[in-house]
């Protein structure tokens, strides 16, 4: 493990202004930064995405993961260093590079490990907001400081500039017109890199997109234990340009809830089979928005983290 730098001014102002906030605030009570984040995005003040977003800090209390990767909260939360020997954050503006210590230790592990096999260095998105919950845009899961979000850009040999690290873009592995995967960005390194990634016994689940999934099942060096890293990986919508890694709940969190195991077998039957056909991508009937979700809607637990100065 490296030790947590403080972050700089830069990088301070920056979480500001992605949070709607004035870098030079007028009031700092909770209460007023909710409502300056409820105004800022056009919600109710009271809706649970608006009191986790506004949030900057998190909850000094024992590590633990709350509730559901997509209904929780996170007590104790620990940010992602910036900058690594083998990764960088990006998108720092979004404050979204906070977890659970055990996901720190694993993207850790991981970058390392991922250098040894010769990738270049991770690029990390979204893992979760300082005191978790749901968030203002994107994501419905990463709620618990489980997930996180790797782009399957290396990293380059040098370290980004803040602007870069909000500007840069990730490439895209699929050709989306067609959803077949993009023979001219995608290599064997990038197989090597979520093998790598999802061989780690701590790892419950892995993100690809349906291409992805079946440029890993057409790979001829899966290893000898290709099912049980293999079927972890699991198809899913809007994977193309990052793979999201989520892990299991830590030992001891009774809190936690853990999704049931993937089924058995390396995943590249029937289920691949329907991803990769028409009905997924079939348009869905329009209907009325659902309202956000409110901190009642979460575990008890969270308000606790939520109050906690």
């Amino acid at each position: 493990m490296v030790a947590r730098p403080v972050w700089g001014l830069a990088v301070g102002l920056a979480v500001l202004c992605g949070l709607g906030l004035p870098a030079h605030g007028q009031s700092t009570a909770e209460e007023s930064r909710a409502e300056i984040v409820a105004a800022r995005n056009g919600l109710p003040a009271d809706a649970a995405k608006v009191l986790f977003g506004s949030m900057t800090q998190p909850a000094p209390l024992a590590a633990r993961s709350i509730g559901s990767y997509a209904r929780g909260c996170l007590a104790g939360g620990v940010a992602m260093p910036v900058n690594g020997p083998a990764w960088q954050v990006m998108r720092l503006s979004r404050n979204r590079n906070w977890g659970h210590p055990a996901l720190i230790a694993y993207l850790e592990r991981f970058a390392e490990a991922a250098r040894r096999d010769g990738w270049p260095g991770l690029l990390i998105g979204d893992m979760s907001q300082p005191r978790g919950g749901p968030m203002l845009t994107g994501h419905a899961s990463h709620q618990i400081g489980l997930d996180a979000d790797i782009w399957l850009l290396a990293m380059p040999q040098r370290e980004l500039l803040l602007q870069e690290r909000e500007s840069i873009s990730a490439v895209s592995m699929v050709r989306m017109a067609t959803r077949e995967i993009d023979t001219r960005v995608w290599t064997e390194a990038h197989a090597r890199l979520i093998r790598r990634a999802a061989s780690d016994a701590e790892v419950a689940r892995i993100f690809v997109h349906p291409a992805i999934k079946k440029a890993l099942c057409d790979w001829k060096d899966g290893g000898a234990d290709r099912a049980r890293w293999l079927g972890k990986v699991r198809p899913w919508y809007g994977h193309n340009y990052h793979f999201h890694v989520r892990l299991a709940c830590p030992a001891g969190i009774a809190d936690c809830k853990d999704q049931d195991r993937p089924p058995e077998g390396d995943g590249c039957g029937t289920d691949l089979a329907w991803w990769l056909g028409p009905e997924p991508w079939k348009p869905s009937p329009p209907s009325p928005p659902k309202p956000p979700m409110k901190l009642a809607d979460l575990p008890e637990t969270c308000a606790q983290v939520l109050a906690t100065p």
